[in-house]
C-alpha cells in the first residue's frame, strides 16, 4: 500500500486509465492519483459512439464513465493533456505543454490508434475513422448529407457503424470473411447474410486500391478494378498499439507493450494496461496477447490498481467480447484461436444459436448470438478447471446450462 505521500500517474483516460485511478481509490490507496487524457471533459465510454451515440439516441451525458463530482469526490485530478516522455530515471513524465508530474508508479494506460488507409485518396475530405466522440460527431453531420456510402473493412466497427447508419451502405472487406480475426466461419457467415438482408452490400475479398476525388471523396477504387460511388468512406481497418512513449523510453516493445503477469513492464515503477499491453493471457495458455474489448481494459485496470495497493494477484481474467447490429447480439467468451472443432447449438434460422469451438478436444471459445442465458452459463465453465472436454459437454447434449447446474450439484 503507497503512502499519502505516493502519487500515481495515469497517462491515458480512456476506460482503462479511469478504471485503473477509480480503483486506487476503491482498494484504499491514499496517496496521489493523477489522471491524464488529451481529451476535454471527464473520461467517457468509448463503445456506443459506433451505435446509440451515432445514431443520436444517447448524447454525450450518457458517455460518461462518471459525473464530474465523481473525481473531485475521490480526490482523482484530471489532467488534459498528453503525456510527451518519461523520465525513467527521475521518476517523472513531461507533458506536452512542458510541465511535468513526479510519480511513485506509473500506468501506461495510452490505447491504439486507428490503422491509417495506405492508399492514394485517403487524406480528401469525406474519408473518415471512428474512435472519438469528435469521430463520431463528424460521422453523423457527413451521414446526413451523403448519398453513397463505403464503408472499408468489415470487423466490429465497420459493421456496426454499417447496422446504425440508417440506410443502405456498401461494406468492402479484405479477408474472404466478416469479422474474419475474432469470430468463426459459422459466425461470420451469418452476420453476412444479416447485412445483406438490412439492404448493405457486403463484398468479400477485395481491397481497396486507391480513393479518388478532387477535394473530396467522390469514388473508391476497389483491387479488382470496379470503382464504387461514394461521397463518404468510412475506414475501420483495425488499431494499432500507441506504443511510441514506452519505446522513447526503451521499454520492451512487441505488438503492445511487454508486461508481466501482473502487468508490470521491465521497469518496476511502470505498468501497461488495455488496448496497448501485450500479457501473458492465462486463457491462451500465458501466450503473449495483446486485447481489445472493454472486459480487458476495466479488469486490468482493477488489477494494477490491486498490485499498486499491494496485492500481487497475476491478471487472469476471462476474456469476452460483444457487439449489437441489426437486432443481433453477439457475445464472445474465451479466444478463438486454433479451433479444430465446433458444434452448432440452437436455432440459427429464428436468430437465436450458439458456436462451441474446441481444441484438441478442449472448449476454447463459445459465441452466442441472441443468447444472453448461453453466455452467461459459458463464463462460468470457463472458470471450471479443467476446462470442460468435447467428451463433457457431449454427455451433456452441448447444453451448456444443463452443464453448469451438473457441476454445481456435484
Amino acid at each position: 500500500m503507497g503512502s499519502e505521500q505516493s502519487t500515481v500517474v495515469v497517462a491515458g483516460a480512456g476506460q482503462s486509465g479511469f478504471q485503473a485511478a477509480a480503483s486506487l481509490r476503491d482498494k484504499g490507496f491514499p496517496g496521489r492519483v493523477v489522471l491524464v487524457g488529451d481529451e476535454s471533459g471527464v473520461p467517457y465510454q468509448r463503445p456506443p459512439l459506433s451505435k446509440a451515440y451515432l445514431t443520436g439516441v444517447a448524447g454525450p451525458e450518457q458517455l460518461r464513465l462518471r459525473p464530474e463530482d465523481f473525481f473531485a469526490e475521490k480526490d482523482i485530478e484530471l489532467v488534459c493533456g498528453r503525456v510527451a516522455e518519461v523520465d525513467r530515471v527521475g521518476s517523472r513524465v513531461v507533458l506536452d505543454d512542458g510541465s511535468s508530474l513526479g510519480y511513485d508508479h506509473l500506468v501506461l494506460a495510452t490505447g491504439a490508434r486507428n490503422r491509417r488507409l495506405p492508399v492514394p485518396g485517403a487524406d480528401l475530405a469525406g474519408v473518415l475513422t471512428l474512435r472519438t466522440r469528435d469521430d463520431a460527431d463528424r460521422l453523423r453531420d457527413e451521414l446526413a448529407r451523403a448519398e453513397n456510402v463505403v464503408v472499408i473493412g468489415g470487423g466490429f466497427i465497420g459493421l456496426e457503424f454499417a447496422a446504425h447508419a440508417g440506410r443502405p451502405v456498401t461494406i468492402v472487406e479484405a479477408q474472404d470473411r466478416l469479422l474474419a480475426r475474432v469470430a468463426s466461419p459459422e459466425i461470420s457467415a451469418y452476420f453476412a447474410e444479416l447485412h445483406q438482408k438490412s439492404g448493405h452490400t457486403v463484398l468479400l475479398g477485395t481491397g481497396v486500391a486507391a480513393l479518388h476525388g478532387t477535394e473530396r471523396v467522390e469514388s473508391v477504387e476497389l483491387t479488382d478494378g470496379r470503382r464504387l460511388p461514394a461521397d463518404l468512406a468510412v475506414v475501420a481497418v483495425g488499431v494499432l498499439p500507441e506504443t511510441s512513449l514506452a519505446e522513447a523510453a526503451g521499454l520492451e516493445v512487441a505488438n503492445g507493450i511487454v508486461v508481466d503477469a501482473r502487468l508490470r513492464t521491465a521497469d518496476e515503477k511502470i505498468f501497461a494496461i488495455g488496448d496497448c499491453a501485450n500479457f501473458p493471457c492465462v486463457q491462451a495458455g500465458t501466450a503473449a496477447t495483446r486485447l481489445e474489448s472493454v472486459q480487458n481494459a476495466v479488469d486490468q485496470g482493477r488489477c494494477v490498481a490491486a498490485v499498486i495497493a499491494g496485492e500481487e494477484l497475476p491478471y487472469d481474467s476471462l476474456p469476452w467480447f460483444w457487439t449489437d447490429q441489426s437486432g443481433a447480439k453477439l457475445q464472445i467468451a474465451g479466444i478463438l484461436a486454433d479451433a479444430d472443432k465446433t458444434v452448432l447449438t440452437g436455432d440459427r434460422a429464428a436468430g437465436k444459436f450458439s458456436v462451441l469451438s474446441f481444441r484438441d478436444g478442449v472448449l476454447i471459445a463459445v459465441e452466442s448470438v441472441n443468447q444472453p442465458p448461453v453466455h452467461i452459463a459459458a463464463r462460468r465453465l470457463f472458470t471450471a478447471r479443467p476446462r470442460p472436454s468435447y467428451a463433457d459437454l457431449e454427455a451433456s447434449g452441448f447444453d451448456l446450462k444443463a452443464h453448469v447446474k451438473s457441476l454445481s450439484a456435484a
